[in-house]
């Protein structure tokens, strides 16, 4: 208030903007003295109990708190709005049990996709168009940060009737959402006329058969946990 007395804003809503002490109207006047205070207050990452060791000042935790490594990563399941969040362990059992995710270990994997309605793909609930011509893309992200996605690599390969694509880039981290890495065109992209070229028959079956490989940057392939995605 004018008189120097100080209260918290819940407190400020709870007397009927009338300070406690001497009944004057209470304004919105900065207290510059408890402001010295607070920039003198060093504090833990609130994400400490997760493993975070930091201590900042009180107007640098926030910051920090915005980018922290340790933060809870959200559930990265493509088609859907899950709102589940956690560590990599939690999310990798999550994905497995919740979602019926294929989980795969190695360095290693295959994944078959077949649809007998070819404008559906599994996991897919977009349509990204380059053009005019309607595409299926498939990409992987990786389960942690981005700067340790970048010490991976990963290939992908889809063919048939003698002929195939291929595709080599690096994880993007599930800190990237997947409409965000689907949009960047950051993945192996597949015109539907070829995919539906691949799948033979008479064409109206779709039938894709994505093979992989993720390997470590000048290290032995440890098989880093990654989340293939399909989408169209």
């Amino acid at each position: 208030c004018h008189n120097g007395h100080t209260l918290c804003s819940t407190c400020k809503t709870r007397v009927h903007n009338r300070c406690p002490t001497c009944r004057q109207e209470l304004g919105d006047i900065r207290c510059l003295a408890l402001e010295k205070v607070a920039e003198s207050l060093e504090l833990p990452c609130k994400y400490m109990s997760l493993g975070c060791p930091e201590i900042f000042p009180y107007y640098s935790k926030l910051k920090h708190e915005a980018l922290c490594n340790f933060r809870p990563y959200s559930c990265p399941y493509a088609g859907s709005q899950c709102a589940v969040v956690g560590d990599i362990p939690f999310l990798v059992t999550h994905l497995r049990d919740d979602h019926k995710v294929d989980m795969h270990s190695g360095c290693t994997f295959n994944h078959r996709y077949v649809k007998s309605n070819p404008q559906e793909v599994e996991n897919a609930t977009w349509m990204l168009t380059l053009g005019v011509a309607p595409v299926y893309m498939a990409f992987l992200r990786f389960m942690g940060d981005e700067i340790e996605a970048r010490n991976y690599s990963y290939s992908l390969e889809v063919g048939g009737n003698g002929r195939k694509l291929i595709w080599e880039g690096t994880p993007r981290s599930i800190r990237d959402s997947h409409r965000k890495v689907r949009d960047s065109h950051d993945g192996l992209i597949i015109q539907r006329n070829m995919a539906l070229f691949f799948s033979g028959g008479d064409r109206k079956e779709l039938k894709l058969r994505v093979t992989g490989r993720i390997w470590k940057e000048q290290q032995n392939p440890e098989g880093g946990a990654c989340i293939p995605n399909l989408c169209s």
